[in-house]
């Protein structure tokens, strides 16, 4: 079962959500967030698997926000007496953020997914595309509606890349068979695609994922896509 925390500050949207999760027999809705500081307050407390977060919250910075969840540097205190309770000795993996913004929104792309969303979904997607893009990203792995990924590349292509030194030893630390492995996560293969091509198991695909997100600082493939990139690993079409 993946328990979802809806966040978005309209209460009948809220309860779209709700009602579409709930029916859905492997989802669950675990709580509701109407604003940034009861969302941060309720992720720590509930732990859901996954964040589904509208970014367009009234007098929210809504990349620090995505930051603030997806990577927390500690659970912070709440002014809620229950919710801090909760929150006392727990420990573990930040949950998995999936955001979801309007067509508008698509600039915030790249500094959400670098804050650590690991999908970014249109407001426009079918109830079929939400749900899917919950359970992928609930199994760590990364959603990106078609034009968003074009318009990642495009802004990972106008950016100088930043903290070289990193970049680069980042790049030297990987192995021969990483660095292939990383060209096909970033070229939008499945495990089992990249499996079959390079002729190993899923599951020495999936070590060679999880390796590659360590030795580069990432938490989840989006991240790692956009460090090929960035490194040069991979050039983007023009």
């Amino acid at each position: 079962m993946v328990s979802v925390l809806v966040v978005n500050d309209q209460s009948l949207q809220r309860l779209g959500l709700r009602l579409l999760l709930s029916a859905e027999s492997d989802l669950t809705v675990v709580g509701e967030a109407a604003d940034g500081a009861e969302a941060v307050a309720m992720s720590a407390a509930l732990r859901p698997d996954v964040v589904l977060m509208d970014i367009r919250l009234a007098d929210t910075d809504d990349i620090d926000l995505v930051r603030r969840i997806a990577r927390p540097q500690r659970l912070l205190p709440t002014a809620q007496p229950a919710l801090a309770e909760a929150t006392q000795g727990t420990q573990g993996t930040p949950p998995r953020v999936l955001v979801l913004a309007s067509a508008t929104d698509e600039s915030h792309a790249n500094a959400a997914l670098r804050a650590g969303a690991d999908g970014f979904l249109l407001t426009n997607a079918s109830p079929a595309e939400l749900t899917a893009a919950i359970r992928v990203v609930a199994a760590g792995d990364a959603v990106i509606t078609p034009t968003l990924t074009r318009a990642l590349i495009d802004a990972v292509r106008a950016e100088p890349a930043p903290r070289p030194l990193r970049r680069d030893a980042g790049l030297d630390n990987l192995t021969q068979r990483e660095r292939d492995v990383l060209t096909a996560v970033a070229s939008g293969w499945s495990n089992s695609e990249i499996a079959l091509r390079l002729s190993i198991a899923p599951t020495t695909v999936k070590s060679h994922v999880s390796h590659i997100l360590a030795k580069i600082g990432a938490r989840a493939r989006v991240q790692a896509v956009a460090f090929a990139y960035e490194s040069g690993l991979i050039h983007p079409a023009a």
